[in-house]
């Protein structure tokens, strides 16, 4: 397995995050870091997704710092110069895909059948996404696909919070797990970084119950 994502297997839990402006981006990061998560998944659905990368890889070089919702290998591009260290997508893209392997860095699309897990195990990739996680049956149906792919670990995204975490994590083809409760966007608008950082000690705090 890549670096980068056993690194990522050790923190157990990525951030997803959504910034509309980049002056968010360092406080942002120092939040999470005291808060004991020092990584992001920053999300390529705003236009402040470039800069807030470039501001985090510079400001807090600790950090595992990574591109979400990535859609196009021009968007790889632009988050590999931003200083991205993962990318992940919420579907499968074999352009995408193959353009990271390319490029050498590790990447995550997103699955939640076992015909997107088979595309992304034909080409190598021993860890996915797993999206919409809730709505697309949650852990039972990742149990159920993971039976046959051995060595495919996962990443479940989407509807994961503080009251389900621990299910998903007592799981061990759980790699890590992707939520946004802990960042969410009123907390960043606001510029409340101190809840930010209360409620991701809240979950680190749980996620050390289970691993």
């Amino acid at each position: 397995m890549n670096k980068v994502l056993e690194e990522i297997s050790k923190i157990g839990i990525l951030p997803v995050v959504v910034l509309e402006d980049a002056k968010d981006a360092k406080p942002l990061a120092q939040a999470l870091c005291a808060g004991g998560l020092p990584c992001a998944e920053v999300t390529f659905r705003t236009a402040a997704a470039k800069e807030s990368i470039a501001i985090m890889r510079k400001e807090f070089p600790e950090m595992l710092v990574g591109a979400g919702t990535v859609l196009t290998v021009e968007q790889v591009d632009e988050a590999l110069e931003a200083g991205a260290q993962f990318i992940i997508s919420p579907g499968f893209d074999e352009d995408v895909v193959k353009h990271c392997i390319e490029k050498n860095v590790p990447v995550t699309p997103g699955t939640c059948t076992p015909s997107d897990v088979q595309k992304c195990y034909r080409l190598g990739l021993d860890v996915v996404k797993f999206f919409p996680a809730e709505a697309a049956g949650g852990l039972k149906m990742i149990k159920s696909i993971a039976a046959p792919y051995t060595q495919m670990k996962f990443i479940p995204t989407g509807g994961i919070n503080a009251n389900n975490m621990k299910d998903y994590l007592e799981y061990d083809r759980i790699l890590a797990i992707g939520g946004s409760w802990m960042v969410k966007g009123d907390l960043i608008k606001n510029g409340e970084f101190d809840k930010v950082e209360a409620m991701t000690k809240e979950a680190v705090t749980k996620l050390k119950e289970v691993r």
